[in-house]
């Protein structure tokens, strides 16, 4: 749930039913990647298929393409990245499994002193997962909930977030 990098979308090919997207990595450390890891793009784990040295491309499922607002997205579109966790790495955020359950929306955002606010409204099967204090990952980035009204919920979004995601 820490973004390493924004990223871009460079393209879109359908594919029988599906898509493979290709990648802008951005500032990602990319020098080691492998064919057949993961990277979460926008909190959604993908496996790499082919890339070079600037960029990447996955495979996204129907499924994928269903839960996440991937598929929907144009053209140059900012993108949050991060490549997997190894075991010895320190945790700084909350762990994210990269498996995207629903898709939300976003209702209202306002400014809170220098953050800012955003209220969500997840899916109705999600809502009784959301705790006060509870973490929550939005986009794929590690976010802990301040309030929660049925299927509504709120964080703050720091100035560090602001300026390093794509939100």
């Amino acid at each position: 749930g820490l973004i390493e990098a924004v990223g871009r979308l460079r393209a879109r090919e359908p594919r029988g039913g599906d898509q493979r997207l290709t990648f802008d990595v951005g500032a990602l450390p990319f020098a080691d990647v492998a064919m057949g890891e993961s990277i979460a793009v926008n909190g959604c784990c993908l496996t790499v298929v082919a890339f070079d040295a600037t960029s990447f491309a996955a495979d996204l499922s129907t499924e994928t393409l269903a839960l996440t607002t991937l598929g929907g997205l144009p053209i140059g579109a900012a993108l949050n990245l991060e490549r997997a966790m190894r075991p010895s790495d320190r945790l700084g955020g909350h762990l994210v499994a990269g498996h995207v359950d629903g898709l939300g929306s976003v209702v209202s955002v306002r400014e809170d002193a220098r953050s800012q606010r955003w209220r969500f409204r997840a899916p109705d099967a999600l809502a009784r997962y959301l705790a006060p204090k509870g973490s929550i990952c939005v986009d794929g980035v590690s976010l802990t909930v301040n309030a929660v009204e049925g299927a509504e919920f709120e964080v703050n979004l720091v100035p560090h977030t602001l300026e390093h995601t794509a939100f």
